[in-house]
């Protein structure tokens, strides 16, 4: 009886969270944090969590400008900043801020506020653009496929990163805590706007995973494709 029960229980989970199909891209989900912002630790544990889920690309994106406030964070860079700010433009935002997160480059929210990420998630599932994309990785380079839907309008995003990073902090809004990240942004690069479906691109970073993103002008994420990186 309690095996049955416990065969139940599984079942009702995994109905809850829904099917995933072989074919269906993943959900980007971007969180834009600092390990100098003592309000983003909690957005990076839930990231962790997100991470889990097999139909979520999660990306974990440091920005730079907290580093002049006592901390200067390891893994920040001009780039994510540079990205946040877009989205801060898109959005319409008075001003960008940490920890947020965006979901397929459509809809926004407090990193650490896990019920309007999880409605985020829910509009992005309901909503979710599915341009074919597939990644290979080939000696150092990324062979990028995309499917003829939407070819023209989108461009394509290399990311590089690690899966996880520990730091002990020793001064700033943290100091004194030992802060873990997950899928911890090392490289981006626009490398194309293609006019054919195929690109080939030198992948220039040291990281864990590879990804390849095609995103319209307006933001919206069209297609993922995940990888881990060739072994050195």
């Amino acid at each position: 009886m309690i095996k049955n029960c416990a065969l139940l229980l599984l079942l009702c989970l995994a109905l809850a969270v829904g099917p995933v199909r072989a074919d269906e891209r993943p959900i980007v989900v971007e969180l834009f944090t600092s390990e100098g912002c003592s309000s983003c630790p909690p957005a990076d544990a839930l990231l962790a969590e997100l991470a889990l889920r097999p139909d979520v690309l999660a990306l974990s994106f440091h920005v730079d400008y907290w580093d002049r406030l006592g901390w200067k964070d390891p893994y920040s860079s001009r780039a994510a900043t540079d990205r946040q700010n877009r989205y801060g433009k898109l959005f319409a935002l008075p001003a960008v801020y940490t920890p947020q997160i965006v979901v397929d480059g459509k809809w926004e929210a407090v990193g650490s506020d896990r019920g309007d990420v999880e409605r985020a998630l829910d509009l992005a599932r309901r909503d979710r653009p599915e341009m074919l994309i597939t990644l290979a990785l080939e000696h150092g380079q990324a062979r990028i496929k995309l499917g003829p839907s939407g070819v023209a309008a989108a461009s394509v995003l290399l990311v590089g990163f690690d899966r996880r990073h520990v730091t002990a902090v020793k001064r700033g809004e943290n100091s004194g805590r030992t802060l873990a990240h997950v899928d911890v942004v090392r490289g981006l690069e626009e490398i194309a706007r293609p006019g054919g479906d195929e690109i080939m691109a030198a992948i220039p970073w040291r990281c864990d995973r590879i990804a390849a993103v095609a995103q319209a002008s307006d933001g919206r994420v069209l297609g993922a494709a995940v990888l881990d990186a060739e072994p050195l």
